[in-house]
């Protein structure tokens, strides 16, 4: 058979126009990385943890690669199991061979080839020598944590953390203090403060305890919950904070007097459930609050929507949460989050810089308009400043994350929008070699752009479109957390 196509993931990948190339490799590609948003564990880089191998670095914790496998009939001994090691790096070689069209395809190569320097694809056959030929690169130094940092240009990440969390490794970090000694990335915590809002879980009083001890005050009041919170985001900020981050089903909106809200606060630290709308109540007083401190002290609020957690009781009871038994959340989102975000705007300090992010295409139209309502700047008259991009549509996330996902969400944003004032990719990500994910983005952005270009949609003028791209790369979102 006689193939004219384009070789497999070449220089040019996913790059369709000569305009989209230049694009690329005279613009996007050697812009640093902000992963403003991450799993990243700080412990292992306070550490400067190194891997034993592919399947510790690649399969442990990724729950994106155990629901292909699962897909693939692979028995979960093989997944989060006790199998051994080179078992489940084999079996998800398996699984990899069958992932055409799937971006793990695309991102299992792109990190064999930026890492390993491995151009073979992985197959059942190549499995044994990859295998042999990345673990002992593991062991070399430029694959620990710091040696990715560097061979990625990792100018900072934001890591995910709670408000009762001492920030010890990131003290470490900071300090340049063994063993990972000095970095020039930058660790930023996040202050994300889901356990404190979600007073129908479980746990909650429980949290409640861990959370005063942490702030070094006693909690008997909705009014002492905001006073812990406040108190621990400005230790967060004194270690670096720049965000924090919220996951919600759905945006909540329900006023309710503060006496109604206090009752719901003290039957929870009882144990008793909260109904719907009561617990509404509360999350829209705390979740207005925080926005209020968050203005005040620059730090952008991120708000994670539609995702619906466990949708598999019996697996989730055997192998608990984050294992890849979530979903894509169906809820209507507008009305709440216009509400909302009109509460914030009108109680004392106004809204924050905010990112909006959303499992479910179906919102994303909603998102990108309701958004543009509130992009006037915010605070009283006299303290007005102008801000590029206050409320942003973020980045295509988790189910969306991939070619079709992150260019319709680019389209969306240009047609109701402002593209060039966005701040780009985040790899939400617990692994360190998810930094390829950055290329895998900027490919496609170019490509978007280039494709506009040279249909007659927009000027052939290389400087204002190098600029955009490496705007939206890098440059916005350095500008944006500040």
């Amino acid at each position: 058979m006689n193939f004219n196509g384009k070789a497999f993931m070449d220089q040019d990948f996913l790059l369709e126009t000569q305009t989209a190339k230049a694009l690329y490799h005279d613009g996007a590609k050697d812009e640093p990385i902000y992963d403003y948003h991450c799993h990243l564990i700080p412990s292992q880089i306070a550490e400067n943890k190194r891997f034993a191998n592919l399947t510790e670095v690649w399969l442990e914790g990724d729950h994106y690669k155990w629901r292909m496998m699962r897909a693939m009939g692979v028995d979960e001994s093989c997944i989060t199991g006790d199998a051994p090691a080179y078992e489940k790096f084999l079996a998800w070689a398996r699984t990899v061979e069958n992932l055409i069209g799937n971006p793990l395809y695309h991102w299992t190569h792109l990190e064999l080839r930026r890492y390993f320097n491995i151009y073979q694809p992985l197959t059942e056959k190549s499995a044994q020598q990859i295998w042999m030929e990345a673990n002992a690169l593991l062991q070399k130094p430029e694959l620990s944590v710091k040696g990715i940092f560097e061979k990625f240009k990792v100018y900072a990440v934001g890591t995910t953390d709670d408000p009762a969390d001492s920030l010890e490794y990131h003290k470490v970090i900071a300090e340049g203090n063994a063993p990972i000694g000095s970095i020039t990335t930058k660790v930023i915590p996040s202050f994300r403060p889901d356990k404190a809002l979600n007073i129908n879980h479980s746990g909650f009083a429980a949290y409640i305890k861990t959370l005063a001890g942490a702030a070094g005050q006693a909690i008997h009041s909705v009014e002492d919950v905001l006073a812990a919170l406040e108190k621990r985001l400005d230790f967060f900020v004194r270690h670096g904070c720049r965000a924090s981050d919220h996951a919600l089903e759905y945006p909540p909106f329900v006023t309710a007097p503060d006496g109604e809200i206090e009752k719901t606060f003290r039957d929870a630290l009882e144990g008793k459930a909260a109904p719907k709308e009561a617990a509404d109540a509360y999350k829209t007083k705390v979740l207005c609050a925080l926005a209020g401190f968050y203005t005040k002290r620059n730090i952008v609020m991120q708000l994670h929507l539609a995702s619906i957690r466990n949708v598999n009781g019996r697996m989730f009871k055997q192998i608990g949460p984050d294992t890849g038994y979530d979903a894509v959340h169906d809820r209507e989102q507008s009305a709440n989050l216009a509400a909302l975000l009109n509460r914030m705007e009108s109680d004392g300090s106004g809204l924050p810089k905010t990112i909006l992010y959303t499992l479910n295409p179906k919102d994303y139209y909603p998102l990108a308009t309701i958004m543009g309502g509130f992009q006037d700047n915010y605070g009283k008259a006299e303290n007005r400043q102008g801000i590029r991009g206050k409320m942003q549509f973020g980045s295509a996330w988790w189910f969306c994350d991939h070619r079709d996902g992150m260019e319709d969400q680019m389209r969306v944003l240009a047609n109701v929008g402002v593209l060039p004032a966005f701040v780009g990719m985040l790899t939400d990500s617990r692994s360190f070699l998810s930094y390829p994910r950055h290329e895998y983005f900027r490919r496609i952005l170019c490509n978007l752009i280039g494709n506009w270009v040279e249909n007659g949609e927009y000027p052939a003028d290389m400087d204002k479109l190098l600029e955009i791209v490496r705007n939206i790369s890098f440059r916005n979102a350095k500008e944006y957390f500040g």
